[in-house]
C-alpha cells in the first residue's frame, strides 16, 4: 500500500502556513504594547491599528488552512 502523501502535505502545509503568521501576531502585539507603554494616550489609535494588522496576518494561516483542507478532501 503506497504512502497518502496528500495527507502529509496537507499538515506541511498548515504548519507552514502558521509559523509566519504567529511570528508577526507576536511581533506586532510587542510593538502595539512597547508603543502604548511610551505614550499611552494613544492607546485607541494604536490598538484599533494593531488589530487591522493582526487580521491581516491572521488571513494568511486562514489561506493555509484552506489548502490544507482541500489537500485532505481532494
Amino acid at each position: 500500500m503506497p504512502p497518502d502523501f496528500t495527507t502529509l502535505a496537507a499538515g506541511i502545509a498548515i504548519g507552514l502556513g502558521a509559523i509566519g503568521p504567529g511570528v508577526g501576531i507576536g511581533i506586532a502585539v510587542r510593538g502595539a504594547m512597547e508603543a502604548i507603554g511610551r505614550n499611552p494616550e494613544t492607546e485607541n489609535a494604536v490598538r484599533t491599528t494593531m488589530i487591522l494588522g493582526v487580521g491581516l496576518a491572521e488571513a494568511v494561516a486562514i489561506y493555509a488552512f484552506v489548502i490544507a483542507i482541500i489537500l485532505v478532501f481532494k
